[in-house]
């Protein structure tokens, strides 16, 4: 009984893994119903498996599941993106107070390093680099946090606004602002003032309101007093 309950849960895992991908490449499209049929097919799997892996993603916040009707990939909408920045502002300044008494020259100087490599990469436009040093430079003090709970969230908002799908190109006036917030973070940091960082990186650096011009142009390719609300 027990083998065969974890040989479902790993079929489980790869089916959630599977349709991530589809989302990531952009196979399975926002707004869309899945074809649940076409997918059991295509993956050779009974319901069971897939209908847990869209239990997952719905509440993970990917897909809708609506009874009866089926499952709708979720779209990012300028409010989703508002609600994301406001909870990823609220819970990094959290962790910026909560590691202030674990905080140490090597992990500013690591966050200094990664925003250099963002930089180099943008002056590349190596897109993939840049990504994946945001995403460290971030990670220098988010892993300090032992809050379990709060890091899946915050991997999980992330992944919605960055990875689904995976946008391949820059907005370089975003990019080079985004550096430079981070040279400003570095500064309070290195300076220990972790009170001042968190209302910077609430603030200013997820703040909707001050990102919002870039926002719009990022995700819609729309002049901000265009796009509807």
């Amino acid at each position: 009984m027990e083998e065969g309950f974890f040989n479902l849960k790993s079929l489980r895992e790869q089916v959630y893994e599977y349709l991530k991908i589809q989302l990531n490449e952009g196979k399975l499209e926002h707004g869309a119903f899945l074809n649940l049929n076409a997918i059991s097919a295509e993956m050779g799997i009974s319901k069971t498996p897939l209908r847990d892996a869209l239990f997952q993603l719905e509440a993970e916040g990917f897909v809708t599941i609506y009874p009866r009707r089926g499952v709708k990939v979720n779209t990012l909408t300028l409010e989703k993106i508002r609600n994301i920045y406001q909870i990823l502002g609220g819970l990094e300044g959290a962790v910026l107070v909560e590691v202030a008494a674990k905080f140490r020259k090597k992990d500013v100087d690591a966050m200094r390093q990664f925003n250099e490599e963002m930089k180099n990469a943008l002056q590349q436009n190596d897109f993939e680099r840049f990504y994946s040093r945001n995403l460290d430079f971030h990670n220098a003090y988010l892993e300090l946090s032992e809050n379990t709970d709060l890091l899946r969230t915050v991997r999980i908002l992330k992944e919605r606004l960055y990875e689904f799908p995976r946008s391949k190109g820059f907005l370089k006036e975003w990019e080079v602002a985004s550096t430079g917030e981070h040279d400003r973070l570095i500064e309070l940091l290195a300076k220990g003032d972790f009170n001042g960082a968190a209302d910077y990186i609430r603030d200013v650096h997820w703040s909707f309101a001050v990102q919002e011009r870039f926002i719009r142009k990022y995700y819609f390719g729309l002049a901000a007093q265009t796009v509807e609300r």
